[in-house]
């Protein structure tokens, strides 16, 4: 059997500094291509599971250890990254510290989900959209059809 061509798969997290006022987001700004700020996130590899993947990303980026809470949604718009179809799993994640930029991530930006940076990456200002409603009312993203 021939393998199917598929779209890439990724993560993003929304992480949750429970240790400061407020338990404001942390956004990385992007090394690579497209610019502009964004979650914490990036490719699962081949054999690992998304929770693994989130995590393992997360501390990549912003050096955090990372207990997943919550799968906000999966947001798969063939749109949404301007490099190619990827369907990304968004986690909501909660740790403790200071981030620090490392890997793809040049600065680090803790912001509260009301002072969120214009310039966000890929479809991040949809997804924290989603993350101030569920903060509001507890569900988790809509469903979208296109």
């Amino acid at each position: 059997m021939t393998r199917p061509e598929t779209p890439l798969l990724a993560v993003d997290i929304i992480i949750e500094l429970q240790d400061q006022p407020q338990h404001p987001i942390v956004l990385i700004e992007r090394r690579n291509p497209p610019p502009g700020w964004a979650l914490p996130g990036g490719f699962v590899d081949q054999g690992e599971a998304l929770e693994q993947a989130a995590v393992r990303e997360a501390r990549e980026e912003t050096c955090l250890a990372v207990q997943l809470k919550f799968l906000l949604g999966c947001y798969s718009d063939p749109q949404r990254d301007p490099r190619g179809h990827t369907v990304s799993a968004v986690y909501l994640a909660a740790a403790w510290g200071t981030p620090r930029a490392a890997d793809d991530a040049v600065r680090i930006r803790c912001v509260t989900p009301d002072d969120l940076p214009t310039a966000l990456a890929f479809d991040h200002d949809l997804i924290l959209a989603d993350y101030r409603h569920y903060l509001r009312t507890g569900e988790a993203a809509p469903l979208r059809h296109v």
